[in-house]
């Protein structure tokens, strides 16, 4: 059985942030402020926490911003992908897949979570990543715990732990857009330059068995709007 750690990531960060306006009129959505710090620190030093050791971040949109805050940062290795033209999910990973040696995080650059006694996002997802019989494991937040922001059922899991996409979106989890993933699944895909959606690489895995998913027991939070912001913010301010 394979269950290397990874020690690489990559941080969806090209977004333009248009549900977060007026906060990102001059700002890219990871330089969104939660608890104090920008969305994108706390991704940062969750990985540098389980030795991940380099990280790629695609930019777009005010990528100048974000790109000279993230210079200040020291560990992990921050290395950046710009894309002058959009290349979505997929695209944007599989044009900076040359910086990739093995097994990957993928993180979404508005992911915000917080670990507690139960659940340890980046390093029970290592815990349970198994190279042999997984090529995406995607960490799912329970849809019935989600009251400060909104739930959406993306997926079910069966009696093996593998992943269901939900078509009309009824599922018990949400994806939490946080996962591992093999280099392997670009094999096939479109070439480097053209924009393909990572849902793809989802669907196809989850047709041959190799789509998995991990319950996370901690608390991840959809900050996709100034109204989520705020929910997020005033929750941890008063405890």
């Amino acid at each position: 059985m394979s269950r290397s750690k990874p020690d690489e990531a990559f941080i969806l960060a090209a977004g333009l942030g248009t549900r977060m306006r007026p906060l990102t009129d001059h700002i890219p959505k990871p330089m969104v402020v939660v608890a104090g710090e920008p969305l994108v620190d706390h991704i940062t030093h969750d990985l540098r926490d389980v030795d991940v050791k380099r990280c790629v971040v695609n930019t777009h949109y005010k990528a100048e911003v974000l790109r000279d805050h993230l210079a200040k940062v020291l560990e992990p290795e921050i290395i950046i992908s710009h894309e002058p033209t959009l290349l979505d999910t997929g695209g944007g990973l599989k044009n900076a897949l040359h910086h990739f040696n093995n097994d990957f995080y993928i993180i979404s650059g508005d992911s915000f979570w917080l670990d507690n006694e139960k659940g340890k996002m980046l390093s029970d997802l290592a815990a349970q990543w198994d190279a042999q019989k997984m090529d995406i494991l995607i960490a799912l937040q329970a849809v019935d715990r989600m009251t400060l922001t909104r739930g959406v059922g993306d997926y079910d899991l069966d009696e093996q732990g593998r992943a269901v996409r939900s078509m009309d979106k009824s599922g018990a989890y949400m994806f939490t857009s946080v996962r591992i993933n093999s280099k392997a699944i670009f094999d096939n895909t479109p070439p480097v330059g053209e924009a393909f959606s990572y849902l793809a690489l989802l669907d196809r895995a989850q047709e041959q068995g190799r789509l998995y998913g991990m319950v996370y027991e901690g608390d991840w939070h959809h900050i996709s709007t100034p109204e989520d912001l705020t929910a997020v913010n005033q929750s941890l301010q008063n405890g």
